[in-house]
């Protein structure tokens, strides 16, 4: 019984970050986006007791600069 139990939590448990982690997802495309950027990673975190998505996107160059990797996190509400 306890077996049981305790896979019904993991499954639960699983399923919450799967979303949060597509959440994510989409929240750092439309960040890339708006920024003419290209989206590298989007990561689901905990900061403070929220849920956040650190975003990191790379800006292409312009007039002779490098390419600039950006970082940011974003509440993944």
């Amino acid at each position: 019984m306890m077996r049981k139990f305790f896979f019904a939590m993991v499954l639960v448990f699983l399923d919450a970050a799967s979303v949060l982690a597509s959440e994510c997802i989409e929240i750092g495309r439309g960040i890339a986006a708006q920024k003419s950027g290209v989206l590298v990673r989007s990561t689901p975190v905990v900061k403070e007791g929220r849920d956040m998505c650190v975003v990191v996107f790379i800006v292409p160059a312009h007039e002779g600069e490098k390419l600039r990797r950006v970082e940011v996190a974003v509440p993944a509400d």
